[in-house]
Protein backbone atom coordinates (compact mmCIF):
# COMPACT_ATOMS: atom_id res chain seq x y z
CA UNK A 1 0.00 0.00 0.00
CA UNK A 2 1.12 3.85 -1.13
CA UNK A 3 -0.86 5.80 0.73
CA UNK A 4 0.78 8.00 2.79
CA UNK A 5 -0.12 8.35 6.09
CA UNK A 6 0.82 11.81 6.19
CA UNK A 7 -1.94 13.41 3.30
CA UNK A 8 -4.20 11.71 5.76
CA UNK A 9 -3.72 13.65 8.65
CA UNK A 10 -3.18 16.90 6.60
CA UNK A 11 -6.92 16.54 5.53
CA UNK A 12 -8.07 14.79 8.57
CA UNK A 13 -6.91 18.55 10.48
CA UNK A 14 -8.41 20.36 7.86
CA UNK A 15 -11.69 18.92 8.35
CA UNK A 16 -11.73 19.02 11.99
CA UNK A 17 -13.41 15.20 12.29
CA UNK A 18 -10.96 14.75 14.96
CA UNK A 19 -12.13 10.93 16.28
CA UNK A 20 -9.24 9.33 17.35
CA UNK A 21 -9.80 9.80 21.38
CA UNK A 22 -6.37 10.97 21.90
CA UNK A 23 -5.96 14.67 23.40
CA UNK A 24 -3.57 16.91 25.35
CA UNK A 25 -3.20 17.28 28.95
CA UNK A 26 -4.61 15.00 31.75
CA UNK A 27 -8.04 14.55 33.46
CA UNK A 28 -10.43 12.16 36.25
CA UNK A 29 -13.20 10.95 34.17
CA UNK A 30 -16.06 9.35 35.59
CA UNK A 31 -15.70 5.75 35.07
CA UNK A 32 -19.49 3.77 35.66
CA UNK A 33 -18.80 0.91 37.88
CA UNK A 34 -18.54 -3.01 36.49
CA UNK A 35 -22.05 -4.83 37.01
CA UNK A 36 -23.40 -7.92 36.05
CA UNK A 37 -25.09 -6.72 32.70
CA UNK A 38 -21.73 -4.53 31.89
CA UNK A 39 -18.54 -6.03 33.21
CA UNK A 40 -15.48 -3.91 32.59
CA UNK A 41 -14.04 -5.47 29.05
CA UNK A 42 -16.92 -6.93 28.22
CA UNK A 43 -17.82 -6.35 24.05
CA UNK A 44 -21.23 -4.97 24.13
CA UNK A 45 -23.52 -4.53 21.18
CA UNK A 46 -25.43 -1.44 21.22
CA UNK A 47 -28.77 -2.89 21.81
CA UNK A 48 -26.84 -4.09 25.23
CA UNK A 49 -24.99 -1.01 25.91
CA UNK A 50 -28.48 0.82 25.84
CA UNK A 51 -30.88 -1.35 28.04
CA UNK A 52 -30.59 0.43 30.78
CA UNK A 53 -30.87 3.67 29.29
CA UNK A 54 -34.63 5.51 29.53
CA UNK A 55 -34.32 9.03 27.82
CA UNK A 56 -37.71 9.31 29.71
CA UNK A 57 -36.46 9.54 32.94
CA UNK A 58 -36.14 12.70 35.24
CA UNK A 59 -37.52 15.77 35.29
CA UNK A 60 -36.33 18.13 32.74
CA UNK A 61 -35.99 21.19 34.73
CA UNK A 62 -36.95 23.35 31.91
CA UNK A 63 -35.12 26.96 32.04
CA UNK A 64 -36.46 29.04 28.97
CA UNK A 65 -33.80 31.59 28.22
CA UNK A 66 -35.23 33.24 25.38
CA UNK A 67 -38.63 32.81 23.57
CA UNK A 68 -40.21 35.27 21.16
CA UNK A 69 -42.41 35.18 17.84
CA UNK A 70 -41.40 36.41 14.63
CA UNK A 71 -42.87 36.10 11.14
CA UNK A 72 -45.58 33.72 12.36
CA UNK A 73 -42.98 31.98 13.96
CA UNK A 74 -42.24 30.67 17.68
CA UNK A 75 -38.96 30.85 18.79
CA UNK A 76 -37.68 29.29 21.94
CA UNK A 77 -33.90 28.64 23.40
CA UNK A 78 -34.21 26.47 26.64
CA UNK A 79 -31.86 24.19 29.26
CA UNK A 80 -33.38 20.87 29.83
CA UNK A 81 -31.50 18.25 32.06
CA UNK A 82 -30.03 14.96 31.03
CA UNK A 83 -29.29 12.36 32.99
CA UNK A 84 -25.95 10.37 32.10
CA UNK A 85 -23.76 7.44 34.02
CA UNK A 86 -25.23 9.39 36.93
CA UNK A 87 -24.61 12.78 36.46
CA UNK A 88 -26.97 15.90 35.22
CA UNK A 89 -25.78 17.65 32.39
CA UNK A 90 -27.58 20.43 30.98
CA UNK A 91 -28.58 20.40 27.33
CA UNK A 92 -28.93 23.67 25.86
CA UNK A 93 -31.95 23.54 23.19
CA UNK A 94 -33.50 25.70 20.14
CA UNK A 95 -37.18 24.79 19.38
CA UNK A 96 -39.15 26.89 16.44
CA UNK A 97 -42.53 26.37 15.04
CA UNK A 98 -45.57 27.98 13.64
CA UNK A 99 -47.46 30.15 15.87
CA UNK A 100 -50.98 28.21 16.82
CA UNK A 101 -49.43 24.79 14.69
CA UNK A 102 -51.31 22.00 16.23
CA UNK A 103 -50.08 17.93 15.70
CA UNK A 104 -47.26 19.20 13.43
CA UNK A 105 -44.62 16.82 12.35
CA UNK A 106 -41.40 17.43 13.94
CA UNK A 107 -37.85 16.94 13.38
CA UNK A 108 -34.53 16.42 15.20
CA UNK A 109 -31.91 18.33 13.29
CA UNK A 110 -28.37 17.42 14.88
CA UNK A 111 -25.56 19.84 13.99
CA UNK A 112 -21.80 18.83 12.65
CA UNK A 113 -18.23 18.84 14.53
CA UNK A 114 -17.65 22.13 16.15
CA UNK A 115 -21.36 23.33 15.40
CA UNK A 116 -23.90 24.47 17.44
CA UNK A 117 -27.78 24.31 17.21
CA UNK A 118 -29.46 25.68 14.59
CA UNK A 119 -32.87 25.28 12.85
CA UNK A 120 -33.46 24.52 9.07
CA UNK A 121 -36.11 27.47 8.16
CA UNK A 122 -37.36 25.38 5.01
CA UNK A 123 -38.82 22.95 7.05
CA UNK A 124 -40.45 25.52 9.68
CA UNK A 125 -41.61 27.10 7.14
CA UNK A 126 -43.40 23.71 5.75
CA UNK A 127 -45.23 23.68 9.04
CA UNK A 128 -42.79 21.27 10.78
CA UNK A 129 -41.72 22.35 14.41
CA UNK A 130 -37.99 21.54 14.60
CA UNK A 131 -35.62 21.21 17.69
CA UNK A 132 -32.00 21.13 17.48
CA UNK A 133 -29.29 21.14 20.57
CA UNK A 134 -25.47 21.59 21.02
CA UNK A 135 -23.56 18.57 22.34
CA UNK A 136 -20.11 20.63 21.52
CA UNK A 137 -20.17 22.33 25.30
CA UNK A 138 -17.48 24.02 26.28
CA UNK A 139 -14.81 24.98 23.49
CA UNK A 140 -12.43 26.43 26.45
CA UNK A 141 -11.84 30.06 24.85
CA UNK A 142 -11.51 29.01 21.04
CA UNK A 143 -15.22 30.13 20.39
CA UNK A 144 -17.40 32.71 22.55
CA UNK A 145 -21.03 31.59 22.78
CA UNK A 146 -23.43 32.62 25.15
CA UNK A 147 -25.24 29.86 25.27
CA UNK A 148 -24.17 26.03 25.12
CA UNK A 149 -24.44 23.02 26.89
CA UNK A 150 -23.08 22.34 30.84
CA UNK A 151 -21.21 19.39 31.42
CA UNK A 152 -20.29 18.50 34.82
CA UNK A 153 -16.97 18.54 36.59
CA UNK A 154 -16.70 14.69 36.60
CA UNK A 155 -17.82 14.99 32.10
CA UNK A 156 -15.64 17.54 30.96
CA UNK A 157 -14.85 15.27 28.01
CA UNK A 158 -18.33 16.06 26.57
CA UNK A 159 -16.53 19.31 25.97
CA UNK A 160 -14.95 19.82 22.79
CA UNK A 161 -12.76 22.66 23.73
CA UNK A 162 -11.47 19.73 26.60
CA UNK A 163 -9.50 16.71 26.06
CA UNK A 164 -12.15 13.84 24.27
CA UNK A 165 -12.55 10.50 25.03
CA UNK A 166 -13.25 7.74 22.27
CA UNK A 167 -11.50 4.73 22.28
CA UNK A 168 -8.85 6.01 24.96
CA UNK A 169 -7.95 8.40 26.97
CA UNK A 170 -5.11 11.33 27.08
CA UNK A 171 -1.93 9.77 27.09
CA UNK A 172 -3.32 6.18 25.01
CA UNK A 173 -4.41 4.29 27.80
CA UNK A 174 -7.70 2.67 26.20
CA UNK A 175 -10.86 2.69 27.78
CA UNK A 176 -12.41 -0.40 29.57
CA UNK A 177 -16.28 0.58 29.41
CA UNK A 178 -17.79 1.93 26.88
CA UNK A 179 -19.93 4.56 28.95
CA UNK A 180 -16.47 5.96 29.47
CA UNK A 181 -16.60 7.55 25.63
CA UNK A 182 -17.43 10.88 24.15
CA UNK A 183 -19.44 9.35 22.06
CA UNK A 184 -21.48 7.94 24.35
CA UNK A 185 -22.52 10.66 26.17
CA UNK A 186 -23.15 12.60 22.86
CA UNK A 187 -25.53 9.32 22.04
CA UNK A 188 -26.91 9.73 25.19
CA UNK A 189 -28.06 13.42 24.68
CA UNK A 190 -29.78 13.07 21.54
CA UNK A 191 -32.35 10.30 22.77
CA UNK A 192 -32.88 12.62 25.73
CA UNK A 193 -33.49 16.05 23.36
CA UNK A 194 -36.20 13.35 21.34
CA UNK A 195 -38.13 12.58 24.70
CA UNK A 196 -38.00 16.69 24.87
CA UNK A 197 -39.20 17.22 20.90
CA UNK A 198 -42.15 14.55 21.58
CA UNK A 199 -43.59 16.13 24.99
CA UNK A 200 -43.91 19.87 22.67
CA UNK A 201 -47.57 20.83 22.85
CA UNK A 202 -47.93 21.27 18.72
CA UNK A 203 -46.31 17.86 18.20
CA UNK A 204 -47.54 14.55 16.63
CA UNK A 205 -45.39 12.58 18.59
CA UNK A 206 -46.34 9.70 15.79
CA UNK A 207 -44.36 12.07 12.76
CA UNK A 208 -41.07 12.92 14.01
CA UNK A 209 -38.21 12.54 11.75
CA UNK A 210 -34.30 13.16 11.80
CA UNK A 211 -31.08 14.68 9.75
CA UNK A 212 -27.68 14.96 10.81
CA UNK A 213 -25.33 16.66 9.22
CA UNK A 214 -21.25 15.71 9.14
CA UNK A 215 -20.57 14.90 12.82
CA UNK A 216 -24.35 14.73 13.68
CA UNK A 217 -24.82 12.35 10.67
CA UNK A 218 -22.53 10.16 12.60
CA UNK A 219 -24.54 10.66 16.39
CA UNK A 220 -27.66 9.79 13.84
CA UNK A 221 -27.35 6.19 13.42
CA UNK A 222 -27.48 5.33 17.06
CA UNK A 223 -30.96 7.41 16.72
CA UNK A 224 -31.70 4.63 13.97
CA UNK A 225 -32.48 2.05 16.68
CA UNK A 226 -35.43 4.45 18.12
CA UNK A 227 -38.83 3.40 17.17
CA UNK A 228 -39.84 6.82 17.82
CA UNK A 229 -38.20 8.05 14.99
CA UNK A 230 -40.17 7.43 11.75
CA UNK A 231 -37.17 8.22 9.53
CA UNK A 232 -34.02 9.89 9.06
CA UNK A 233 -30.90 11.49 7.00
CA UNK A 234 -27.93 10.95 7.83
CA UNK A 235 -25.18 13.31 5.96
CA UNK A 236 -21.61 12.00 5.52
CA UNK A 237 -20.29 10.74 8.13
CA UNK A 238 -21.55 6.84 8.46
CA UNK A 239 -19.03 5.24 10.40
CA UNK A 240 -15.46 3.64 9.91
CA UNK A 241 -13.60 6.77 10.86
CA UNK A 242 -11.97 5.21 13.85
CA UNK A 243 -9.44 2.51 13.51
CA UNK A 244 -10.25 2.45 9.73
CA UNK A 245 -9.61 5.81 8.66
CA UNK A 246 -7.42 6.64 11.37
CA UNK A 247 -4.86 4.03 10.31
CA UNK A 248 -5.47 3.61 6.64
CA UNK A 249 -7.00 0.29 6.70
CA UNK A 250 -8.74 1.24 3.53
CA UNK A 251 -11.05 -1.60 2.18
CA UNK A 252 -9.54 -1.90 -1.23
CA UNK A 253 -5.57 -1.64 0.27
CA UNK A 254 -3.95 -4.28 -1.95
CA UNK A 255 -2.62 -6.36 -0.34
CA UNK A 256 -5.33 -5.89 2.43
CA UNK A 257 -3.80 -6.23 6.09
CA UNK A 258 -5.96 -5.46 9.35
CA UNK A 259 -2.92 -4.42 11.91
CA UNK A 260 -4.32 -5.45 15.82
CA UNK A 261 -6.85 -3.54 17.60
CA UNK A 262 -6.26 -2.19 21.01
CA UNK A 263 -8.91 -3.31 23.61
CA UNK A 264 -10.05 0.32 23.65
CA UNK A 265 -10.37 -0.22 19.96
CA UNK A 266 -12.45 -3.00 20.32
CA UNK A 267 -14.66 -1.34 22.80
CA UNK A 268 -15.64 1.02 20.66
CA UNK A 269 -15.95 -0.42 17.13
CA UNK A 270 -18.43 -3.02 18.95
CA UNK A 271 -20.82 -0.59 20.50
CA UNK A 272 -20.13 2.87 19.75
CA UNK A 273 -18.84 3.37 16.07
CA UNK A 274 -22.44 4.20 13.77
CA UNK A 275 -21.63 0.80 11.71
CA UNK A 276 -22.24 -1.31 14.53
CA UNK A 277 -25.82 -0.49 14.69
CA UNK A 278 -26.83 -0.94 11.55
CA UNK A 279 -27.86 -4.48 12.48
CA UNK A 280 -30.27 -3.13 15.03
CA UNK A 281 -31.88 0.08 12.89
CA UNK A 282 -35.68 0.30 12.74
CA UNK A 283 -35.33 3.40 10.96
CA UNK A 284 -36.02 4.03 7.17
CA UNK A 285 -32.59 5.41 6.42
CA UNK A 286 -31.55 7.81 3.66
CA UNK A 287 -27.41 8.47 3.87
CA UNK A 288 -26.08 11.46 1.66
CA UNK A 289 -22.34 11.92 1.26
CA UNK A 290 -19.40 12.87 -1.25
CA UNK A 291 -17.73 10.46 -2.43
CA UNK A 292 -13.97 12.22 -1.45
CA UNK A 293 -15.54 13.21 1.83
CA UNK A 294 -13.16 12.59 4.39
CA UNK A 295 -15.94 11.28 7.07
CA UNK A 296 -17.94 9.47 4.74
CA UNK A 297 -15.74 6.47 3.93
CA UNK A 298 -17.38 5.95 0.48
CA UNK A 299 -17.51 2.19 -0.36
CA UNK A 300 -17.27 1.16 3.23
CA UNK A 301 -20.71 3.23 3.95
CA UNK A 302 -22.88 2.06 1.39
CA UNK A 303 -21.50 -1.37 2.87
CA UNK A 304 -23.58 -0.67 5.93
CA UNK A 305 -26.62 -1.13 4.25
CA UNK A 306 -26.00 -5.04 3.64
CA UNK A 307 -26.64 -5.35 7.69
CA UNK A 308 -29.90 -3.81 7.89
CA UNK A 309 -32.57 -6.18 9.02
CA UNK A 310 -34.87 -7.09 5.70
CA UNK A 311 -37.89 -4.76 5.37
CA UNK A 312 -35.81 -1.65 6.81
CA UNK A 313 -36.03 0.81 3.90
CA UNK A 314 -32.89 2.44 2.79
CA UNK A 315 -30.78 4.35 0.15
CA UNK A 316 -28.08 6.54 -0.44
CA UNK A 317 -27.08 8.89 -2.87
CA UNK A 318 -22.77 9.84 -3.71
CA UNK A 319 -22.16 13.07 -5.23
CA UNK A 320 -18.66 12.87 -7.41
CA UNK A 321 -15.98 14.27 -6.55
CA UNK A 322 -17.80 16.32 -3.35
CA UNK A 323 -16.46 16.68 -0.33
CA UNK A 324 -18.54 18.04 2.36
CA UNK A 325 -21.74 19.23 0.18
CA UNK A 326 -24.85 17.30 -1.13
CA UNK A 327 -25.95 20.37 -3.63
CA UNK A 328 -26.52 17.73 -6.34
CA UNK A 329 -28.45 15.34 -4.87
CA UNK A 330 -31.40 17.34 -5.59
CA UNK A 331 -34.09 16.99 -2.56
CA UNK A 332 -33.34 13.64 -1.63
CA UNK A 333 -33.47 14.70 2.08
CA UNK A 334 -36.76 16.29 2.06
CA UNK A 335 -38.45 14.18 -0.18
CA UNK A 336 -37.24 11.01 2.24
CA UNK A 337 -38.57 12.72 5.51
CA UNK A 338 -42.10 13.65 4.00
CA UNK A 339 -42.46 10.15 2.30
CA UNK A 340 -41.83 8.22 5.64
CA UNK A 341 -43.01 10.63 8.16
CA UNK A 342 -46.05 12.42 6.69
CA UNK A 343 -46.60 9.67 4.75
CA UNK A 344 -47.05 11.58 1.44
CA UNK A 345 -47.05 9.24 -1.84
CA UNK A 346 -43.99 10.39 -3.22
CA UNK A 347 -42.10 8.22 -5.86
CA UNK A 348 -39.10 6.18 -4.94
CA UNK A 349 -37.18 3.85 -7.36
CA UNK A 350 -36.14 0.30 -6.77
CA UNK A 351 -32.20 -0.25 -5.87
CA UNK A 352 -30.79 0.12 -9.48
CA UNK A 353 -28.10 -2.80 -10.70
CA UNK A 354 -24.70 -2.44 -12.05
CA UNK A 355 -21.64 -4.31 -12.31
CA UNK A 356 -18.23 -3.75 -13.99
CA UNK A 357 -17.46 -6.52 -16.84
CA UNK A 358 -14.73 -6.50 -20.04
CA UNK A 359 -16.10 -5.56 -23.57
CA UNK A 360 -15.14 -7.34 -26.95
CA UNK A 361 -11.92 -6.00 -26.75
CA UNK A 362 -10.62 -6.24 -22.94
CA UNK A 363 -11.61 -2.73 -22.21
CA UNK A 364 -13.34 -2.82 -18.56
CA UNK A 365 -16.78 -0.78 -18.62
CA UNK A 366 -19.80 -0.11 -16.13
CA UNK A 367 -22.92 -1.87 -17.27
CA UNK A 368 -25.61 0.08 -15.42
CA UNK A 369 -29.55 -0.83 -14.83
CA UNK A 370 -32.09 1.95 -13.41
CA UNK A 371 -35.38 0.61 -12.35
CA UNK A 372 -38.31 2.79 -13.56
CA UNK A 373 -36.37 3.26 -16.52
CA UNK A 374 -39.46 5.34 -18.21
CA UNK A 375 -38.94 7.76 -15.42
CA UNK A 376 -35.35 8.10 -15.29
CA UNK A 377 -34.20 11.65 -16.18
CA UNK A 378 -30.36 11.64 -16.74
CA UNK A 379 -27.74 8.99 -15.33
CA UNK A 380 -24.14 9.61 -14.69
CA UNK A 381 -21.45 7.54 -14.20
CA UNK A 382 -17.80 7.84 -13.20
CA UNK A 383 -15.20 5.81 -12.46
CA UNK A 384 -11.21 6.48 -10.89
CA UNK A 385 -8.61 4.33 -10.79
CA UNK A 386 -5.61 2.65 -8.32
CA UNK A 387 -6.24 4.60 -4.77
CA UNK A 388 -7.68 2.77 -2.04
CA UNK A 389 -8.38 5.82 -0.10
CA UNK A 390 -11.61 6.88 -0.69
CA UNK A 391 -10.77 10.96 -0.79
CA UNK A 392 -7.50 10.21 -2.19
CA UNK A 393 -9.39 9.71 -6.13
CA UNK A 394 -10.09 11.69 -9.16
CA UNK A 395 -13.55 10.60 -10.38
CA UNK A 396 -13.85 11.05 -13.99
CA UNK A 397 -17.19 11.68 -15.65
CA UNK A 398 -17.67 8.28 -18.23
CA UNK A 399 -19.25 8.95 -21.42
CA UNK A 400 -22.28 6.55 -21.47
CA UNK A 401 -24.10 4.84 -24.03
CA UNK A 402 -27.97 3.88 -23.53
CA UNK A 403 -29.71 1.14 -25.38
CA UNK A 404 -33.38 -0.61 -24.15
CA UNK A 405 -33.19 0.81 -20.26
CA UNK A 406 -29.50 -0.18 -19.99
CA UNK A 407 -26.48 2.23 -19.69
CA UNK A 408 -22.63 1.46 -20.28
CA UNK A 409 -20.07 3.61 -20.22
CA UNK A 410 -16.29 2.52 -20.80
CA UNK A 411 -14.05 2.74 -18.33
CA UNK A 412 -10.33 2.64 -20.05
CA UNK A 413 -7.13 2.10 -17.54
CA UNK A 414 -3.70 2.29 -17.49
CA UNK A 415 -2.65 -0.85 -15.68
CA UNK A 416 -4.77 -4.05 -15.65
CA UNK A 417 -3.45 -5.39 -12.32
CA UNK A 418 -4.53 -1.88 -10.91
CA UNK A 419 -8.17 -1.73 -9.15
CA UNK A 420 -11.00 0.43 -11.30
CA UNK A 421 -14.05 1.47 -9.21
CA UNK A 422 -16.93 3.15 -11.19
CA UNK A 423 -20.65 3.74 -9.94
CA UNK A 424 -23.86 5.97 -11.42
CA UNK A 425 -25.84 8.40 -10.40
CA UNK A 426 -29.44 8.58 -10.98
CA UNK A 427 -31.72 11.02 -11.63
CA UNK A 428 -35.52 10.84 -11.91
CA UNK A 429 -38.45 13.24 -12.82
CA UNK A 430 -39.15 14.08 -9.45
CA UNK A 431 -35.39 15.09 -8.98
CA UNK A 432 -34.89 12.00 -6.63
CA UNK A 433 -31.22 10.70 -7.42
CA UNK A 434 -29.91 7.13 -6.61
CA UNK A 435 -26.48 5.63 -7.02
CA UNK A 436 -25.47 2.28 -7.88
CA UNK A 437 -24.19 0.28 -5.75
CA UNK A 438 -20.17 1.28 -5.06
CA UNK A 439 -18.52 -1.26 -7.91
CA UNK A 440 -14.66 -2.24 -7.74
CA UNK A 441 -12.31 -4.61 -9.41
CA UNK A 442 -9.08 -5.59 -10.98
CA UNK A 443 -9.41 -5.98 -14.47
CA UNK A 444 -6.52 -8.69 -15.20
CA UNK A 445 -8.99 -10.86 -12.41
CA UNK A 446 -12.44 -10.50 -15.54
CA UNK A 447 -10.93 -12.37 -17.99
CA UNK A 448 -7.87 -10.93 -20.72
CA UNK A 449 -7.97 -7.59 -19.86
CA UNK A 450 -6.03 -4.75 -21.94
CA UNK A 451 -4.50 -1.48 -20.84
CA UNK A 452 -5.88 1.09 -23.19
CA UNK A 453 -5.90 4.43 -21.46
CA UNK A 454 -2.05 6.33 -21.44
CA UNK A 455 -0.86 9.16 -19.38
CA UNK A 456 -1.80 12.96 -20.60
CA UNK A 457 -0.09 16.41 -20.13
CA UNK A 458 -3.38 18.14 -21.52
CA UNK A 459 -5.62 18.00 -18.10
CA UNK A 460 -8.42 20.10 -19.58
CA UNK A 461 -9.74 18.70 -22.60
CA UNK A 462 -12.41 20.44 -24.12
CA UNK A 463 -14.20 23.15 -21.45
CA UNK A 464 -12.44 21.51 -18.63
CA UNK A 465 -15.39 22.25 -16.41
CA UNK A 466 -16.07 18.76 -14.91
CA UNK A 467 -12.42 18.50 -13.01
CA UNK A 468 -13.20 21.45 -11.18
CA UNK A 469 -15.22 22.86 -8.40
CA UNK A 470 -17.84 25.60 -8.45
CA UNK A 471 -16.77 26.24 -12.42
CA UNK A 472 -19.24 26.15 -14.91
CA UNK A 473 -18.43 26.43 -19.14
CA UNK A 474 -17.43 29.96 -20.65
CA UNK A 475 -16.16 31.28 -23.95
CA UNK A 476 -13.25 33.43 -24.48
CA UNK A 477 -12.54 35.49 -27.42
CA UNK A 478 -11.65 33.20 -30.81
CA UNK A 479 -14.49 30.64 -29.33
CA UNK A 480 -12.47 28.97 -27.30
CA UNK A 481 -13.56 26.98 -24.73
CA UNK A 482 -13.39 27.00 -20.99
CA UNK A 483 -14.60 27.49 -17.59
CA UNK A 484 -15.21 30.40 -14.68
CA UNK A 485 -15.79 30.22 -10.89
CA UNK A 486 -18.89 30.87 -10.54
CA UNK A 487 -18.20 32.48 -6.98
CA UNK A 488 -15.96 34.66 -5.89
CA UNK A 489 -16.14 34.05 -2.46
CA UNK A 490 -15.18 29.80 -3.04
CA UNK A 491 -13.00 30.40 -5.87
CA UNK A 492 -12.52 26.78 -7.57
CA UNK A 493 -10.18 23.68 -7.02
CA UNK A 494 -9.17 20.76 -8.98
CA UNK A 495 -8.02 17.40 -7.49
CA UNK A 496 -7.34 16.06 -10.74
CA UNK A 497 -4.13 15.19 -9.84
CA UNK A 498 -4.88 12.14 -7.71
CA UNK A 499 -5.73 10.38 -10.82
CA UNK A 500 -2.24 8.46 -12.21
CA UNK A 501 -3.10 9.76 -15.66
CA UNK A 502 -2.09 13.29 -15.25
CA UNK A 503 0.61 12.89 -12.67
CA UNK A 504 3.36 15.37 -13.85
CA UNK A 505 6.90 14.10 -14.65
CA UNK A 506 9.70 15.75 -12.18
CA UNK A 507 10.70 19.10 -13.33
CA UNK A 508 7.39 19.74 -15.05
CA UNK A 509 5.80 23.32 -14.92
CA UNK A 510 2.33 23.94 -14.99
CA UNK A 511 1.13 26.18 -17.98
CA UNK A 512 -2.31 27.24 -18.80
CA UNK A 513 -4.39 29.77 -20.35
CA UNK A 514 -6.72 32.94 -18.77
CA UNK A 515 -8.95 35.67 -20.89
CA UNK A 516 -9.62 38.68 -18.76
CA UNK A 517 -10.79 42.07 -19.79
CA UNK A 518 -9.84 44.00 -15.75
CA UNK A 519 -6.55 42.82 -14.16
CA UNK A 520 -6.87 40.81 -11.03
CA UNK A 521 -4.89 39.35 -8.48
CA UNK A 522 -5.19 35.67 -7.46
CA UNK A 523 -3.49 33.15 -4.92
CA UNK A 524 -2.92 29.21 -5.98
CA UNK A 525 -2.37 27.20 -3.27
CA UNK A 526 -1.74 23.54 -3.60
CA UNK A 527 -1.51 20.60 -1.10
CA UNK A 528 0.70 17.55 -0.72
CA UNK A 529 1.87 15.02 1.69
CA UNK A 530 4.47 17.80 2.66
CA UNK A 531 2.12 20.35 3.58
CA UNK A 532 0.90 23.34 1.09
CA UNK A 533 2.48 25.66 -1.04
CA UNK A 534 1.26 29.11 -2.41
CA UNK A 535 2.12 31.70 -4.68
CA UNK A 536 0.36 34.79 -6.04
CA UNK A 537 -0.80 35.62 -9.97
CA UNK A 538 -1.15 38.54 -11.53
CA UNK A 539 -3.72 38.16 -13.82
CA UNK A 540 -3.40 41.14 -16.37
CA UNK A 541 -5.95 42.55 -18.58
CA UNK A 542 -6.26 41.73 -22.24
CA UNK A 543 -8.35 41.71 -24.89
CA UNK A 544 -6.71 38.24 -26.12
CA UNK A 545 -5.87 34.53 -24.60
CA UNK A 546 -2.70 34.72 -22.36
CA UNK A 547 -0.61 32.06 -21.14
CA UNK A 548 1.39 31.85 -17.70
CA UNK A 549 3.93 28.98 -17.11
CA UNK A 550 4.75 28.21 -13.08
CA UNK A 551 7.47 26.41 -12.13
CA UNK A 552 7.09 24.55 -8.66
CA UNK A 553 9.37 27.05 -7.06
CA UNK A 554 7.62 29.74 -7.44
CA UNK A 555 5.21 28.47 -4.90
CA UNK A 556 6.56 29.24 -1.53
CA UNK A 557 5.54 27.01 1.73
CA UNK A 558 2.76 28.29 4.20
CA UNK A 559 5.02 26.86 6.82
CA UNK A 560 8.28 27.75 6.21
CA UNK A 561 8.21 29.73 3.29
CA UNK A 562 10.82 26.99 1.57
CA UNK A 563 10.27 26.85 -2.37
CA UNK A 564 8.41 23.51 -3.44
CA UNK A 565 10.30 21.50 -5.13
CA UNK A 566 8.36 19.72 -7.61
CA UNK A 567 4.39 19.40 -8.96
CA UNK A 568 4.82 15.39 -8.91
CA UNK A 569 3.56 14.90 -5.24
CA UNK A 570 0.46 17.63 -5.67
CA UNK A 571 -3.11 16.47 -4.78
CA UNK A 572 -4.63 19.14 -5.12
CA UNK A 573 -5.19 23.01 -6.44
CA UNK A 574 -7.24 25.72 -5.78
CA UNK A 575 -7.32 29.28 -7.23
CA UNK A 576 -9.17 31.98 -4.94
CA UNK A 577 -9.13 35.87 -5.40
CA UNK A 578 -7.07 38.25 -3.58
CA UNK A 579 -9.17 40.93 -1.27
CA UNK A 580 -10.51 43.19 -4.16
CA UNK A 581 -10.29 40.83 -6.76
CA UNK A 582 -13.65 39.14 -8.94
CA UNK A 583 -12.12 35.51 -9.92
CA UNK A 584 -15.18 34.97 -11.85
CA UNK A 585 -14.34 37.52 -14.34
CA UNK A 586 -11.49 35.36 -15.56
CA UNK A 587 -12.17 32.68 -17.40
CA UNK A 588 -9.73 29.42 -17.61
CA UNK A 589 -7.82 27.16 -20.30
CA UNK A 590 -5.25 24.56 -21.32
CA UNK A 591 -4.40 23.52 -17.94
CA UNK A 592 -1.29 21.25 -19.00
CA UNK A 593 2.13 20.16 -18.12
CA UNK A 594 4.98 21.49 -20.16
CA UNK A 595 8.73 20.73 -20.29
CA UNK A 596 11.06 23.00 -18.12
CA UNK A 597 13.11 24.77 -20.14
Amino acid sequence: MKTNNKTIIVMLALAGCLLAGTSHGAQDFATPPPTQSNPVGKLLTPPQLWKDYDPDKGDFKEEIVKEEVTDGVRYRDSYISAYVVGQEIRVYCKYAVKAGALHAPALLNVHGWMQSANIPQDFVKDGWAVMSFDYCGDFGGKLKRKDFTKYPESLQHGNMGGPLVFNSFPGGKSITDPKQSTAYLWYALQRRVLSYLEQQKEVDKNRIGAQGYSYGGYLLWNLGMDKRVKAMVPYFCSGWCEYYRNKAVWMYNNPYVEPPKSSGEEIFLAGLAPEAHCPYITVPTLWLNGSNDHAGGHERGCENFKMFKPGVPWDFAVQARAHHNTEKLGQDGKIWLEKYVLGKDHFWPTRPKSTIRLDAHGVPELVVTPASKERVKNVEIYYALKSPANFARFWRDAACVAKDGVWVAKMPVMNVDDYVFGYANITYENTVVVSTDFNAAIPSKLGPAKATDTKSDLMSAGDGVGAWTGAAPAEGVGGIKGFRAIDNNKGTATEQFLDPKWKPALGAMLSFKFYCTEPQKLRLTTSSSSGSSQCELEITASDNWQEMVLPAEKLLSTSNQQPMKSWTGTDSLRLMPKPGSDITKVVFAGFKWVDAK
